[in-house]
């Protein structure tokens, strides 16, 4: 097994390490591994276990992440690790993100970045399992991206220090964070062994910041996690934090992993969420994992027209200005980079 040395620890006495990179801060003993399974102490050293060792690579439209307002149109190299930071029993990549051998196929940022670019991609997403738990080989393969004019994005529970946001801001160009259950820290507490949300939302200021394009989503699932009350209190804090224009994806969720015997979200508990979440204030809310519903399209805050039609990952109409502005009122919609293309790019794994 190869070893590539971490980002972001401290030692420790006793040839302990504390790992600085989540915010679980775990303290681990020689020998041992963080709560991810993939960062292992080796004499008094704390190392990687999945540098450059990819168990998921494939090609995907940016808006699959979902990312609806930056570089709308793009395609990404999608690649992921074994590992994770969170125990989500309802986890639809448990398959990967939970087990605990490590395993996947050698696939250095080199290749990574000359993979994006025979396969006609705009940019690279670290996605699937946790960016976080493989920082360094995010790390690298995003530094060279840059270099080449490819932009990275990250599609991240958020569980992350300041520190580890700091240092790969300059190479980082958007992140989706995912919440789950509205935020309610008992539901992360029982459904996901996250002991507090506060880290998110520090790391999400952090991110703030440093410039880097943000968009939220938020799992609503039924009975434990649709509160309609939390989702308007995420709505809020979004709004007043972030700004009343970053994008909000409300998803349906799915049976899977260890939560097979519930029942997906129903379409009207999406809907009032969607209300919700606009009540608080916020602009440009999203219903999706239901394709064809209405709120999967982005209207304009000022005059309501429907300035971009979606299907699923499809852009099926735009109706935006080149300056991206509506073109009947002239409100500006805050689109970051621009229009690569309208037509569908279906996914397709590379392995």
């Amino acid at each position: 097994m190869s070893l590539h040395e971490a980002m972001l620890y401290e030692k420790t006495k006793e040839n302990k390490v504390k790992c600085c990179l989540c915010a679980r801060n775990c303290f681990i003993s020689e020998g041992g591994t963080g709560f991810c399974f993939v960062r292992k102490n080796e004499g008094g050293k704390l190392f990687s276990l999945v540098y450059a060792k990819a168990i998921s690579a494939g090609v995907d439209p940016l808006a699959k992440k979902p990312l609806s307002h930056f570089n709308p149109g793009a395609l990404v190299m999608s690649i992921a690790t074994v590992g994770c930071n969170f125990r989500c029993q309802f986890c639809d990549n448990w398959m990967i993100s939970q087990g605990k051998e490590i395993k996947g196929r050698n696939f250095p940022p080199e290749e990574v970045v000359k993979a994006t670019r025979d396969n006609g991609c705009q940019g690279i997403s670290y996605t699937y399992t946790e960016p976080t738990i493989f920082f360094e080989y995010a790390y690298d393969t995003a530094r060279l991206a840059r270099q080449v004019g490819f932009f990275n994005t990250f599609v991240t529970n958020g569980y992350m220090t300041p520190e580890a946001v700091k240092t790969i801001a300059p190479y980082l160009d958007a992140a989706t964070v995912d919440f789950k259950g509205g935020a309610d820290p008992e539901f992360y507490k029982s459904f996901s062994s996250v002991p507090s949300v506060i880290p998110i939302f520090e790391a999400l200021k952090e991110m703030k910041r440093n410039n880097i394009h943000i968009e939220i989503t938020n799992l609503v699932v039924p009975k434990t996690g649709d509160s309609i009350e939390k989702v308007k209190q995420l709505a809020t804090w979004i709004r007043d934090a972030l700004g009343k224009d970053t994008p909000f994806h409300l998803l349906r969720y799915h049976p899977d992993y260890q939560q097979t015997t519930t029942t997906a979200t129903p379409i009207e508990t999406l809907e009032k969420t969607y209300v919700a979440a606009k009540d608080a204030g916020l602009s440009y809310v999203y219903i999706g994992n239901v394709p064809g519903h209405p709120c999967e399209n982005t209207y304009c805050p000022n005059c309501n027209e429907q300035v971009i039609k979606r299907y699923s990952f499809e852009i099926t109409k735009w109706n935006l200005t080149k300056d991206m502005r509506c073109p009947v009122c002239g409100q500006e919609i805050p689109i970051k980079g621009r229009l690569y293309a309208s037509g569908h790019s279906y996914p397709y794994a590379l392995f």
